[in-house]
């Protein structure tokens, strides 16, 4: 089932065309990667899925009805260009922006202080935001993204600005809010993190929707259906790149028949890395 669905959204500024009727659905309690290069339309498409910006046509579909104001409640975003009032105390602005997304006061320093406890930085509440890093600037706007309990979460560049430490415990916490129900849009240019965490994706280049669907599928379906064999025999350990059978069953059973060791049989698949550049490339 989708949480959203997105039907022949089309939106122009000036003679800039930024999408052109571009039809996708994410579906509910999934991680679902939002692609394209920059310029693509994919941060167009965000702003209208949270009514920042308003299609010129099209709809946006949020949990079967037409999205509104309201259910912008339900929904946390964490953008690119990060957004934090510099002067303020931590504690302070947690709570100030906790509280906007309809959060009473008590509810917001409950979760807040667990949220601070989870990521280990509770002497942080009385500290002005200019004096966090880069990378404690960009932890704090997580958890004001995700402090209301959203049931989407829209995040762009989420991993950016952090050690692989830190984007390691961001990635736990992504997967963990997907386990508890949230679904979550991942906008980003790292392609590891695409097949690492998303279950679908969605590539726009030039305004348009190029493809959508799974990603093991989209892998599959680009791949040129070799496999790699790795056997001993009484030469040694071998590595062959072969044509894959209908089942794997006759490429298997004319190694075993020659008495040799099987020791991995795994199907070759395309990175998405080289997927993107490859259908960005074609659409220039």
């Amino acid at each position: 089932m989708a949480l959203i669905e997105c039907k022949e959204v089309c939106k122009n500024f000036g003679e800039k065309v930024a999408l052109d009727h571009v039809s996708l659905d994410i579906p509910q309690g999934k991680i679902f990667g939002l692609l394209g290069p920059n310029g693509a339309g994919k941060t167009t498409l965000i702003r209208i899925i949270n009514r920042i910006t308003i299609p010129g046509s099209g709809e946006i579909i949020f949990d079967g009805r037409p999205i509104t104001q309201r259910d912008v409640e339900k929904i946390g975003y964490m953008p690119e260009e990060r957004g934090l009032y510099r002067k303020m105390a931590v504690g302070d602005q947690v709570m100030y922006l906790a509280q906007l997304k309809g959060m009473s006061a008590r509810d917001a320093r409950r979760e807040l202080k667990l949220w601070f406890e989870r990521f280990g930085i509770q002497d942080w509440w009385k500290k002005k935001v200019e004096e966090l890093s880069k990378g404690m600037a960009q932890k704090l706007q997580f958890i004001t993204t995700v402090v209301h309990k959203p049931s989407l979460l829209i995040l762009d560049e989420p991993f950016s600005g952090f050690d692989p430490v830190n984007a390691e415990v961001i990635r736990k916490e992504i997967l963990r809010l997907r386990d508890e129900g949230a679904t979550i849009v991942l906008s980003t240019h790292n392609m590891e993190s695409v097949e690492e965490l998303c279950d679908e994706i969605a590539l726009i280049n030039r305004s348009r929707l190029v493809i959508t669907g799974g990603v093991e599928q989209i892998r599959r379906d680009y791949g040129n259906n070799n496999v790699e064999l790795v056997y001993t025999d009484a030469d040694g350990r071998h590595t062959e790149v072969l044509p894959r059978s209908i089942d794997g069953t006759s490429t298997l059973s004319s190694f075993i028949s020659r008495g040799v060791e099987i020791n991995s049989y795994r199907e070759l698949m395309p990175r998405m890395n080289d997927i993107f550049i490859k259908l960005v490339t074609e659409g220039r």
